[in-house]
């Protein structure tokens, strides 16, 4: 009940911020609110530590470095929460928000041109900045303080995704919905060891990574984070997004070339890998990188279509033991353009392919290209040679009047399928939903590793009258159909025939 509750809270101080927004677009508003919301998180976080360090008679609440200890963003005094609260009704509210971030940068270097200073811009009107300002000081955020750091990233990944849908095809390029994340990181596990999204957009893979740990009663301190985002933009975000989770983001890396050209993190081998990469990229740099060790053992992808790459990139950067799951258009699944065949018949030939969920149409915000999740693993235990298929297509709720979602039922119904036949323990095929194929079966089918060719067509159900009875009726309905189709035609004669036309 208190989940539900939360939710609607956020609903609606996203509804009451939104209104706020008057000619501005959702695209440059984000980064107004989201740094506000910010802000109130890291004050808060300062001023509970600064409470406890002033009650303590050997400390100085004013030390730097007492906050550093403790993990603790250091806030001066101009960007203290209290003090902004004070200026909100100040005409230069503006200025006084873009100094305090500036300062907060000059004292914590993780967060060195992280934070917006967008405040002063002319188009912000500045009682409408004040009006948010009181917004996000509303005292229902003011939560017993173990659960501020929860409450503060529930808001934040709300209001990330609220945003995304207001931006349309551009919002969806920094957000994956919850739900695809969610059913990811559930089938991988990535209780400890080194989690990698070479896509890693506002790090919604990493949040999700430190809720499954966190949730399973693990160590958050047993996963480490690797990112990359050739996005700078949304790299701050991400920045933003862990740091309100207390993940560290020193990994988190941005470069304008992008991890193919450029990639951030060259010698390691992660443990877990996911991510949603761009779908279908053109142009991503294969006629500079022709000869890149990535592409040695499986083939050189083609220009015209990064999804290849992606996947031998993500294995290039796979642990011996590891496993990974990217989300990729479903043309990747029986392309054959420019050797994409030859390489998806190599993987799978390797035994690399462990399972492939076909997704529900509508889950993106920013396609409507059907899609699908790869899973691919190094060591395939007691199920060698063999591959599940699991077809969602047919899955999901429509949440609103163009998006569907997939709801925790659906979620754990593909989770369950999954992790039951990894374990060999009460697993069965469906048929119409999910299909253990060996690799004969799939190599009958040219290797094209469509759920939709294994799992074949759910059964209807039995309404329990006899075929005989059924087909006297079809009979009998058709034979109405046709009689009265004799007297229309001739009703016509008769009619044209008045008017001397002879048939």
């Amino acid at each position: 009940m208190a989940k539900k509750d939360n939710t609607n809270f956020e609903q609606k101080l996203f509804k009451a911020a939104d209104k706020l927004r008057k000619n501005i677009d959702a695209a440059e508003y984000k980064h107004i609110v989201l740094g506000l919301v910010f802000l109130k998180y890291i004050s808060e976080s300062f001023t509970e530590l600064y409470h406890k360090l002033e009650a303590d008679e050997w400390s100085d609440p004013e030390d730097r470095d007492e906050y550093i200890a403790e993990n603790v963003f250091f806030v001066p005094q101009i960007s203290r929460w209290s003090h902004i609260h004070a200026q909100a009704k100040l005409p230069n509210i503006g200025q006084t928000l873009d100094e305090a971030m500036e300062a907060i940068e000059k004292e914590n270097k993780d967060l060195k041109n992280v934070l917006p200073q967008v405040y002063g811009k002319a188009n912000l009107d500045k009682k409408s900045l004040g009006e948010l300002i009181d917004l996000i000081s509303n005292t229902d955020l003011q939560v017993e303080n173990e659960n501020s750091k929860d409450l503060f990233g529930r808001v934040y990944e709300y209001f990330l995704g609220e945003f995304a849908n207001a931006e349309g095809k551009k919002g969806g390029q920094f957000y994956t919905p919850k739900a695809i994340v969610k059913l990811m990181v559930e089938m991988i596990e990535p209780y400890k060891g080194r989690v990698y999204d070479p896509a890693s957009g506002s790090g919604g893979m990493f949040v999700m990574s430190e809720k499954f740990v966190t949730e399973h009663s693990g160590n958050i301190r047993d996963i480490t984070v690797y990112g990359q985002e050739s996005n700078q933009t949304t790299w701050k975000l991400s920045k933003m997004n862990l740091a309100i989770r207390n993940i560290n983001s020193k990994f988190v890396l941005w470069n304008t070339e992008g991890s193919f050209l450029k990639d951030a993190h060259p010698d390691l081998k992660a443990d877990f890998i996911l991510a949603n990469p761009p779908f279908n990229q053109k142009d991503w740099g294969i006629d500079i990188l022709q000869e890149d060790a990535r592409w040695k053992d499986y083939g050189t992808p083609p220009n015209g279509n990064a999804n290849y790459g992606w996947i031998l990139h993500m294995l290039y950067h796979l642990a011996p033991k590891g496993v990974m799951a990217t989300v990729l258009s479903n043309g990747s699944l029986s392309s054959n353009t420019s050797g994409e065949g030859d390489i998806r018949r190599r993987l799978v030939e390797d035994d690399l392919v462990e399972c492939i969920v076909a997704l529900p149409k509508q889950l993106f915000y920013n396609t409507g290209i059907p899609a699908c999740i790869w899973f691919l693993r190094r060591e395939k235990s007691n199920h060698s040679k063999e591959v599940l298929f699991i077809d969602a297509s047919e899955m999901g709720y429509m949440k609103d009047r163009v998006h569907r979602d997939l709801s925790d039922e659906d979620i754990a119904k593909i989770r369950n399928t999954y992790h039951n036949w990894r374990k060999g323990e009460n697993y069965e095929n469906v048929k119409g939903f999910c299909k253990s194929a060996a690799i004969e079966k799939i190599l009958k089918h040219d290797y094209v590793l469509t759920p939709g060719r294994y799992v074949g067509i759910e059964d209807e159900e039995d309404d329990g009258i006899p075929f005989e009875e059924k087909m006297a009726e079809l009979t009998a309905t058709l034979k109405k159909q046709m009689e009265k189709e004799k007297e229309l035609n001739q009703e016509i004669v008769n009619q044209l025939a008045k008017i001397g036309i002879e048939l």
